[in-house]
């Protein structure tokens, strides 16, 4: 489940340390994918993040997930920079020059498919990662 994300170019944090570097210092935009072990997060949210990255011609930045039920600390401290949305696993953020800029909490995940959320992120892409906006 972890690699799932890794393999496609995310970076994982693991501390509450590694968080704070990257989403302190954010320049561009950055996705960060709030992984879990749910049928949502397998079924819908980690095949769509990747079929977005797969086919959208702008794309974030960085990528960077951290992952629900396993790193502990390092997700409290993801969910504070989500801030005004509440806990929610899996979820997704995308971050433009350090401001959120869209969320798309669990209950966006569940009951639609992998393309589902792919044209969803893909709508974000165009609209916060394109050179121009």
């Amino acid at each position: 489940m972890r690699q799932d994300l890794t393999v496609a170019g995310f970076e994982e944090l693991k501390t509450p340390e590694q968080v704070h570097q990257v989403l302190d210092n954010q320049q561009g935009t950055t996705l960060v994918v709030v992984n879990s072990v749910c049928g949502c997060a397998a079924g819908a949210a980690r095949p769509g993040v990747k079929l977005a990255l797969q086919n959208s011609p702008v794309k974030p930045d960085k990528l960077v997930t951290v992952f629900a039920g396993v790193d502990k600390d390092a997700v409290a401290t993801a969910r504070e920079y989500f801030a005004p949305y509440p806990p929610s696993s899996p979820s997704i953020a995308l971050f433009k020059d350090g401001e959120l800029v869209h969320f798309i909490e669990r209950h966006h995940i569940e009951g639609r498919n992998a393309q589902m959320i792919a044209d969803h992120l893909a709508m974000a892409f165009d609209e916060f990662c394109a050179v121009n906006n």
